[in-house]
């Protein structure tokens, strides 16, 4: 028996590597000869960088930089060999420069590197590297207690910080997952961080410029330097910059935006925008792309500055993680995360797993902290959490909730 595990993250809880873990525990310690697929599941939230970059055989290096409320915070990038990247993620990815011939280290030698960008050694050998990005660990709101959520008060430079070490190190490209953000600062945290300074009537300089200290900025000087590598933003959501279904109005009082101050927080990030757009001579139609407010509007300030291209999140993760032929190989497959609802079934993650499973003629079980989708044929539903369980005793107890259900399940797997 082949079994896929492909869990995303229990959010405010477990991991998605960490629950693939328990439920293989369990699979193992009964059924010892079948062989498992663990697959955790990346959305660009949480796990994202070190989810892709374990995937491709990649490593980790952490640093300190600035976090959502400008202290001083540990977080991480991957560096990825390109030739390790599956050909249809490197497809998606579209970076410019050669797929190396091979995948195997060999003898260091300069990188051909983008048009904007200095030619740089190659950290990993002789092949290309890809640094693997997720601003959650800079700039997440899983950082911040829920009392110090507060977007006038948080910034991205931290990211900024984690794309300019990657391109110190020999990153010849960067691919960023923005799930989970704590921001709405339009990106120029991270931009101050990439080279862009912002400078009041007095000509001090902001950095990082929060949104609280945007009133006082009148102009924007610099440039994010040539030495700044292609960038490719991992994103599935659709919000333009702004207006009723943008940055601010969808996901700020997530964030902690008191609803009184929206309408102040739209008219001094129009004005950033627009004053940004200028001083990079983009048009200001960026504003109203797909996905510009993703993320408090990271994606807007990285394509407008520093010409970042936006990817379909979910299928480049797929297609990196070569999930199609994981799926199609597995006699079972097990996925979940902390809520599967209807939506789930149409949407991305254990939802478009369990869909294509199911296409398949694959037995899929599902396990999720709250469940309220129907069973259908060939779909099993599994709700971890005990009846009336409280919130806070509920995420705790995760890990322990999810194993009882495993074991509870097992007979039908």
């Amino acid at each position: 028996m082949r079994v896929l595990l492909a869990f995303d993250k229990f959010k405010d809880s477990l991991t998605a590597l960490e629950a693939c873990k328990l439920t293989a525990a369990v699979l193992r310690s009964r059924h010892g000869d079948w062989s498992l697929d663990l697959c955790p599941l990346a959305d660009g939230g949480e796990g994202f960088a070190e989810i892709l970059t374990h995937a491709a055989g990649g490593t980790m290096t952490r640093l300190s930089v600035t976090g959502p409320r400008g202290n001083p915070i540990e977080a991480a990038f991957g560096l990825v060999s390109l030739g390790r990247i599956p050909p249809a993620a490197r497809s998606l990815l579209a970076l410019d420069f050669p797929v190396p011939p091979r995948v195997t280290p060999g003898p260091s030698s300069p990188v051909p590197s983008p048009p904007q960008s200095a030619p740089r050694p190659s950290p990993l050998g002789g092949d290309a590297a890809v640094a693997v990005i997720e601003m959650a660990s800079a700039s997440g709101l899983a950082l911040l207690a829920a009392e110090l959520r507060d977007p006038w008060q948080t910034t991205t430079q931290g990211t900024g910080q984690l794309i300019r070490a990657a391109a110190e190190a020999g990153a010849a490209g960067v691919l960023l997952g923005v799930g989970g953000s704590a921001t709405n600062d339009l990106g120029l945290g991270a931009l101050d961080a990439l080279g862009l300074e912002f400078r009041t009537g007095t000509d001090e300089k902001k950095s990082p410029p929060f949104p609280a200290d945007w009133a006082g900025i009148t102009r924007i000087a610099g440039a994010v330097t040539g030495t700044i590598p292609p960038i490719r933003i991992a994103c599935d959501v659709t919000n333009p910059l702004l207006g009723p279904n943008g940055a601010a109005a969808i996901y700020g009082p997530q964030k902690g935006l008191k609803p009184g101050d929206l309408r102040r927080i739209e008219h001094e990030a129009a004005r950033l925008a627009l004053m940004l757009c200028s001083h990079c001579r983009q048009p200001d139609t960026l504003m109203d792309a797909p996905g510009a407010g993703a993320a408090g509007g990271l994606p807007f300030g990285l394509m407008t500055a520093a010409r970042a291209k936006l990817l379909p999140g979910f299928d480049l993760v797929s297609a990196w993680l070569d999930l199609e032929a994981k799926i199609a190989a597995a006699d079972l497959v097990i996925t979940g995360e902390g809520r599967f609802d209807e939506s789930s079934l149409s949407g991305k993650g254990p939802g478009a797993v369990a869909a294509r499973a199911r296409a398949l003629g694959k037995p899929v079980h599902v396990f999720a902290g709250q469940v309220t989708a129907a069973a259908r044929d060939g779909l099993k539903l599994h709700p971890i959490t005990p009846a009336g369980t409280p919130l806070p005793e509920a995420l705790r107890d995760a890990g322990v909730n999810l194993t009882a259900a495993v074991q509870a399940a097992i007979g039908n797997l």
